[in-house]
């Protein structure tokens, strides 16, 4: 099982990817209530894995169910962790080692990540969590989840990055173009001392003439 996130309105709701490999006439199901993006996963997978030089199965039968059944998925945030579902079920990565892990992504059919929506609201439903999760997502995306404090976020440029962390073999050192990294939030700039404009007693109308010059970038003159 792999754990990802559906984005519902604001909310980034909790998705289970059970994957399973069967023997006998070979097929690639999707089901769970998955969108067109979602189930058009199955063409980008297959490139996916094939192209980083993995091996998909293609003489099994393969299923994939996203759970809960009841919940509507979209997009194609879903490529990364059915890859890695695969990937597990066919013995090529460690199925244990992802627990504690969270996966979002868009696979382009050589394999590398694309940003996907949502990376904020997904960092902030792990926010609080009783037991530390890492959130691993493309590295546009991780940027982005990067804001939220007290988060384990993790950016990848391709899916061999993500990958070699989860390998049966003992981790090996990384090449040199390895495009995985924990992304931090960038230190917030000091605050400079300078006039507020909150200290004007009154002159209301002045006052709104000013922001909104400012928001607007306009010109403005006061006589």
């Amino acid at each position: 099982m792999v754990q990802s996130r559906a984005l519902i309105g604001l909310e980034a709701a909790n998705v289970t990817v059970e994957v399973h490999l069967a023997n006998g006439l070979p097929s690639f199901t999707l089901v769970g209530l998955a969108d067109v993006e979602v189930k058009e996963a199955r063409e980008r997978v297959r490139s996916a894995i094939q192209n980083a030089g993995l091996e998909f199965p293609s003489n099994k039968r393969i299923t994939v169910n996203l759970a809960p059944a009841d919940l509507p998925k979209d997009s194609g945030r879903f490529d990364l962790p059915i890859a890695l579902g695969i990937l597990a079920a066919s013995g090529q990565i460690e199925a244990p080692r992802l627990a504690g892990h969270e996966f979002a992504g868009e696979l382009s059919l050589s394999g590398h990540l694309r940003p996907v929506r949502g990376a904020l609201a997904m960092a902030l439903a792990l926010r609080g969590k009783p037991s530390a999760v890492r959130l691993v997502l493309p590295a546009e995306s991780a940027q982005e989840a990067a804001l939220v404090p007290d988060t384990e976020i993790y950016g990848a440029q391709h899916l061999l990055d993500v990958v070699r962390r989860f390998l049966p073999l003992p981790d090996a050192p990384a090449p040199e173009n390895d495009g995985w990294a924990r992304v931090r939030p960038a230190p917030a700039a000091p605050a400079l001392a300078q006039p507020d404009l909150a200290e004007i007693k009154g002159h209301a109308a002045a006052k709104r003439a000013l922001e909104i010059a400012a928001a607007g970038g306009h010109s403005l003159l006061i006589i």
